[in-house]
């Protein structure tokens, strides 16, 4: 039962795990995000035991829940800790991570749909707002307590849509008390102005044009603006040893703009204009304006300088789909983008 159930709904593609493999860890890991969603499911529908359908999305993979997350609200189930749990001899031959804590994205219905709108509006209107949110706050603290007992390299963080957005601001946290996470991202959010350039052009001139005087206002802005706001300390260069992995679809208007943001440095290098392009890169349109509305500065959580993104060009699939990562593709482009 619980071999079918996978396979209805799983990577089917996978009949023996290689952690050494990358597509098998997109696989893993994204059906690890995809328990979560479950998990709530089963909460509101009241489904326990043999009628659970979650287990199936880790079991296969030899994980465990270990613990599970819950607004304090309405107790709706946002993320989960996943333990790895297979013999020693297995477990030194494959290498997983001892922990992965892996976070939802949006679910719209009833018994989540409230919470999770508010978080929405506040990555899409208040983007600096996000790092105080309770949800950042107690999966910090449950990242905390896993290092202490396994170490940096033993927990991984895994999210979808607004669980990136989360997990990718616990990374950044991290990064600051001075550990690295291995953390994977689907589909996460980047909120840019500039987006609106898509609904109103194709013309790839034009748009280049946008970007480039974007980046010049952002830049100015930003300068004109330090003499007038307290700057908080500037931990864009402390990012740069931090590699998370990002998986976009350039067709999903959540995400889409990460191609753009990290294709952008090369274009403004080769205008002669790499110092604009590389102040511009950590500088947010949307958080100069909340800076403006706060009185000084604060970090936008999106604004990354190092990331290996993983482009989905399959026409065929859901771009925002949390699926299309665990099915098998040879539609998918890799890039590695480093901050110099």
């Amino acid at each position: 039962m619980e071999s079918q159930t996978f396979n209805l709904s799983g990577p089917v593609h996978i009949t023996e795990i290689d952690w050494n493999n990358t597509v098998h860890q997109t696989s893993i890991l994204s059906s690890l995000v995809k328990g979560v969603y479950i998990l709530e499911l089963d909460r509101q529908n009241n489904r326990e035991g043999l009628q659970a359908l979650a287990p199936p999305w880790w079991k296969f993979f030899n994980f465990q829940v270990q613990k599970v997350l819950q607004d304090d609200s309405d107790l709706s189930i946002y993320g989960a800790v996943y333990e790895f749990k297979s013999p020693l001899k297995a477990y030194s031959k494959l290498h997983p991570p001892r922990y992965i804590l892996a976070l939802r994205g949006t679910l719209l219905k009833l018994g989540t749909l409230y919470q999770d709108i508010i978080l929405d509006v506040e990555i899409a209107c208040f983007q600096n707002k996000l790092q105080d949110c309770p949800r950042v706050i107690k999966a910090l603290q449950v990242v905390k307590e896993l290092v202490d007992d396994a170490g940096a390299e033993n927990v991984w963080l895994a999210g979808h849509s607004l669980g990136s957005a989360i997990a990718l601001t616990v990374g950044r946290k991290t990064v600051k008390m001075g550990f690295h996470l291995e953390t994977h991202l689907f589909n996460p959010p980047f909120t840019s102005l500039r987006i609106a350039l898509d609904l109103i052009t194709k013309n790839k001139i034009l748009k280049h044009g946008a970007r480039i005087m974007a980046s010049a206002l952002k830049v100015g802005l930003s300068v004109s603006l330090k003499g007038h706001h307290r700057t908080d300390d500037n931990h864009f260069g402390v990012l740069s040893s931090w590699t998370p992995y990002l998986y976009v679809n350039p067709r999903d208007p959540i995400c889409s703009e990460y191609i753009p943001y990290f294709r952008h440095r090369k274009t403004m290098k080769y205008i002669g204009a790499s110092r604009i392009g590389k102040c511009a890169t950590q500088i947010s349109l949307g958080g100069i304006i909340t800076s403006c509305a706060l009185g000084y500065s604060t970090e936008t959580y999106h604004l990354i300088p190092t990331a290996y993104l993983v482009i989905n060009k399959n026409e065929n699939t859901d771009a925002h789909a949390l699926a299309q990562w665990w099915t098998q593709s040879t539609d998918w482009e890799s890039m590695f983008c480093k901050f110099s």
